[in-house]
């Protein structure tokens, strides 16, 4: 990969930076691709920085700071980007502590407390504090990379604030650093600054009026700054009133935080009511029954869940009713949880339909629901878009019902539509609405109704944000909701910290409109171009396509879940698929990212994309990162000569025909590249990474086998023996054919045991796949055509076709339809393909396996995990006896010609290293190892030694003799 080239459009903050983090270990970024990435967090704006700062430790954090006071330059902190209100983006310096000040310091389990860097993930410290029975209590649903230095600057809460409250009532100290070089060590008592708690003092005694009788009126009472800290009945903790300041009075650089008991056990009640309304207006009494988490949605947003692919029969588990309430108990014993549950299901039997669940794994699965909300709406039901902007209001607990129907009633005048959800049980209610961002008329709207909603909210008493900070989304609207009185409060209290404005500015004191830096916006129109893909979920249009990454950062999960293997090994935000995503929106924009579809900058991003799909599945709005690249591959290099890896792996089908075209050609060349200094002229000349063994060629391949299998069989009988059922096609793609041709014939002997004809496709077929991965979409579209000229009579004829190697099984089914959507036979295509586990696993009549009886290490290809199943997989697997220990982490590491290519050895071992080869290596030497992608077999084999099976392979080694 090149190293990314620095602007200079920003000469002097650059060139402070470098002179006093030149000798430091801290990183500082300026290049396009980088600006781009962090240009917008989770909100709808975007303001490109003009340099991003990693920061290790506290000095180079004072020295970040210095810099920007020297050259008058503002500075934003930054933890996941998961702010939904523009926190966490600026003009001048963004601080990225997620990056490297993410070390827990210690924690203490009798004072249960943790010291924490400020970049440290939120699901980190709790598993890290997890053996001594103690969590972290604010939970956010963005959980998995939140940080806490996030949380402390949004105040966040989460589920659970029921039982534990907000960020600030967990927060026990702050180091803190002031743009003047004061490091502050904040808690209850003073800031650790003499002189600086008397200016406190003094500022504080002509407000304690309003700040007595304006401030904390209930629990989600968050925007403005937490001030009523600071009376004298609070303990004038400084501390507190910093957490939710969104970096506006100065950078935290280390925090101690209280820990809570996590209870032994815990039951979910689930509750159904007759619309959303009578769950609100049963939330307050639930809170108070015990209950450490109320959470409410309405079926608006059970229906946006089951328009996305694959989970029509979502929420099957949930009780009757259109409103829904989650109510966890907590116990020392499983039986007390429940029994704490079930008192409470109890004294609503009249008014709701009540599921009580213990089981862990359905529980999770239930909240998967309600968790996956703020992602879920950012689609309508219907595919439209929908926004934040009004995302998180707040009231008393006790008004939640009024101000909800009112609120639908202002949806339905200013025409919009929405999906709310939310923690009812403190008041909360997260709201995403079909805004229209992108026209002057559109924007108008959108103010009119934001502060229409302010004027609402305030009305109810409540608050514009319960818990993700006023950012530039809200901060406009404090006006309504506080007195001028306390507005000055808040600009005077900034000022004690930040005199000159350099912290965070827009924020909080002195406003930016709100509707300023919207993306996408009025009057900028995309790069558009015709793509090759249709993109039809999108009309369409690329530009729609990239838009659909709206930031909530699920793809930045380190230790969970298969998306953004490249995120994972690098924990580089450019190389997340949300990066990626911006640094395509800024190519189409053409301000950060200058050069269009030629930039080098896009090209790089995407570089280290594995193509693994994850994010195509796993990602809340379905970001289809592999077909994003492959789309600017094609652009970027139309009429151009192209890398020499794509030549020689993008024209692997090619090369393996050529290779195997007769016997003794094979063996040539296998003889040929086993030779150490011919194979390293061969990996020069095709941009082969030199640490890679080159793959074998077949020296019969599987469709040359079954032809002269044919004529044996022909010899031995006058007239073919007639067909014992129906017939199927096996798929020969180019790694079967070519490369692991006994894989193909124990297929073929399979489905023979089950009773089948087998053919094979009529003529010459390949799915292009190759072509697809590497952007030559021309050539994959060829390919597709002849090989649907080639199977048109079988396909006509309705034969299932079997597909052997899930990542051309998974083109044939989903690039195929995208490549040639005017074209019936693709649709037919995709509908008759079928897996080889698939077709086992329906099979009715008699079984001819015996069993195995085995261990085994499952790696499931991850285009099958992502656009398929592995169900059927493990039916057949333990069926035959197997019960496989399956591989979590994802991709393999190697995807197809990704591990061949020269600069991505180390991000492939290290997807590898996740899991799949400590769970390879730690397997029995009797134990099975499953792959049924060539490529997940040939990293097995390179990097442990070990030889990976294919399905087929086992099923034939079962097949009773």
């Amino acid at each position: 990969m090149r190293v990314p080239t620095e602007t200079h459009e920003h000469p002097p903050i650059l060139a402070a930076l470098r002179e006093r983090l030149g000798k430091r270990a801290a990183a500082v970024r300026s290049d396009a691709a980088t600006r781009a990435a962090y240009a917008s967090d989770a909100s709808i704006y975007r303001v490109p920085p003009a340099a991003v700062v990693e920061p290790h430790d506290a000095d180079d954090v004072a020295a970040v700071l210095d810099a920007a006071r020297a050259t008058a330059t503002p500075v934003t902190a930054r933890g996941g980007g998961t702010s939904v209100a523009g926190n966490a983006i600026g003009s001048g310096i963004v601080v990225d502590f997620a990056t490297r000040m993410n070390r827990i310091i210690g924690i203490d389990p009798e004072a249960r407390t943790a010291t924490v860097q400020p970049g440290v993930v939120l699901d980190d410290l709790r598993a890290a504090a997890a053996p001594h029975g103690l969590t972290f209590g604010p939970d956010p649903s963005t959980h998995s990379r939140c940080t806490i230095g996030g949380m402390i600057g949004n105040n966040a809460c989460g589920s659970h604030s029921v039982a534990w409250g907000t960020t600030a009532d967990n927060v026990v100290a702050l180091t803190h650093l002031l743009p003047d070089g004061r490091r502050l060590t904040a808690s209850r008592g003073g800031s650790g600054d003499p002189g600086l708690d008397a200016r406190l003092a003094q500022w504080r005694a002509p407000h304690l009026g309003v700040l007595r009788t304006e401030l904390d009126r209930f629990g989600r009472q968050v925007s403005g700054y937490g001030l009523h800290h600071l009376l004298p009945e609070n303990g004038f903790d400084v501390a507190k009133a910093l957490v939710g300041s969104e970096s506006t009075c100065g950078l935290v650089t280390e925090a101690t935080v209280r820990l809570v008991e996590v209870p032994a056990a815990r039951a979910l009640l689930v509750l159904g009511f007759p619309d959303v309304f009578a769950a609100a207006a049963a939330a307050p009494d639930l809170a108070r029954s015990g209950a450490m988490t109320v959470e409410g949605m309405a079926s608006d947003l059970l229906d946006a869940l089951r328009s996305r692919p694959g989970r029509a029969g979502a929420g099957a588990d949930l009780p009757a009713g259109q409103g829904w309430l989650y109510c966890e108990f907590g116990g020392a014993t499983a039986a007390e949880a429940y029994d704490a549950a079930a008192r409470v299901a109890a004294g609503l039997r009249d008014a709701a339909t009540a599921v009580i669940v213990a089981d862990p794994a359905r529980a999770r699965a239930l909240w998967r629901i309600r968790e996956s909300g703020a992602g879920i709406v950012t689609r309508m039901a219907d595919g439209g878009e929908a926004w934040p902007g009004w995302e998180d209001s707040a009231v008393p607990p006790e008004r939640l019902a009024g101000y909800l129907k009112d609120l639908y009633a202002l949806l339905g005048e200013h025409g919009l539509r929405g999906v709310p959800f939310g923690h009812f049980g403190e008041g909360c209610l997260h709201l995403r609405c079909d805004f229209d961002l992108g026209s002057e008329r559109g924007l108008a709207a959108y103010r009119s109704f934001i502060t229409d909603a302010a004027a609402l909210v305030a009305a109810h008493g409540g608050s514009v944000s319960g818990e993700h900070g006023d950012g530039r989304a809200r901060s406009e609207l404090l006006a309504a909701m506080y007195s001028p009185a306390m507005l000055r409060a808040f600009s005077e209290f900034k000022a004690l910290f930040d005199p000159d404005g350099l912290l965070n500015p827009g924020v909080l004191v002195a406003p930016a409109p709100l509707d300023e830096a919207v993306r996408p916006g009025p009057g900028h129109a995309a790069l558009e171009i015709t793509p090759v893909h249709a993109f039809g979920a999108d009309g369409g249009s690329f530009a729609g396509e990239v838009r659909r990454c709206v930031g909530v950062g699920a793809c930045r999960s380190t230790d969970t879940g298969s998306m953004c293997p490249s995120f994972k090994a690098t924990r580089d935000e450019v190389h997340s698929t949300r990066g990626r995503a911006r640094v395509l929106s800024e190519m189409l924009r053409g301000e950060t990212v200058t050069d269009g579809w030629r930039s080098e900058e896009v090209r790089d991003a995407l570089d280290l994309c594995l193509s693994c799909k994850a994010c195509a599945s796993e990602c809340p709005v379905n970001v289809d990162m592999a077909t994003y690249k492959a789309e600017f591959l094609y652009h970027h290099y139309e009429g151009r000569v192209r890398p020499m890896a794509h030549y020689s792996m993008g024209w692997l089908p090619v090369w393996s025909r050529l290779a195997t075209a007769a016997r003794p050609v094979a063996r040539a060349v296998n003889a040929a590249l086993a030779l150490p200094k011919v194979a390293a002229l061969v990996q020069k000349a095709g941009g082969i990474e030199p640490r890679r063994s080159m793959i074998r060629f077949a020296e019969k391949p599987l469709r040359a086998s079954a032809r002269l299998r044919d004529r044996k069989r022909a010899r031995k009988r006058a007239r073919p023996a007639p067909a014992t059922g129906p017939t199927v096609v096996v798929w020969p793609d180019t790694f079967t054919n070519f490369h692991s041709p006994e894989v193909g014939r124990d297929a073929v002997a399979v489905l023979e045991a089950l009773g089948y004809r087998v053919e094979f496709p009529d003529g010459a077929v390949c799915c292009g796949l190759t072509w697809h991965s590497t952007g030559q979409l021309d050539a994959a579209k060829r390919m597709l055509r002849r090989s649907l000229d080639a199977m048109a009579a079988q396909l006509a004829a309705g034969c299932p076709v079997v597909g052997l190697e899930p990542s051309c099984t998974v083109m044939l089914r989903d690039e195929a339809r995208a490549l040639l959507p005017d074209d019936p036979r693709a649709q037919r295509l995709a509908e008759q393909t079928v897996t080889l586990a698939e077709l086992v696993a329906a099979h009715e009549g008699e079984w001819p396996f015996g069993t195995v009886d085995a261990a085994a290490v499952a790696q499931v290809h991850c285009h099958q995990e992502a656009k398929g199943s592995y169900d059927a997989d493990l039916a057949v697997l333990r069926r035959l006896g197997v019960d496989p220990d399956v591989v979590g982490a994802g991709c393999c590491g190697l995807a197809g010609n990704f591990g061949f290519e020269p600069g991505h050895y180390e991000v492939s071992q290290a997807c590898a290293e996740r899991e799949l080869f400590p769970k390879v290596r730690a397997a029995g030497e009797e134990d099975l190892v499953l792959a049924d992608g060539f490529s997940c077999r040939t990293q097995v084999a390179q990097g442990t030694e070990r030889t990976g099976r294919h399905l087929a392979q086992v099923l034939r080694s079962a097949l009773r003799r």
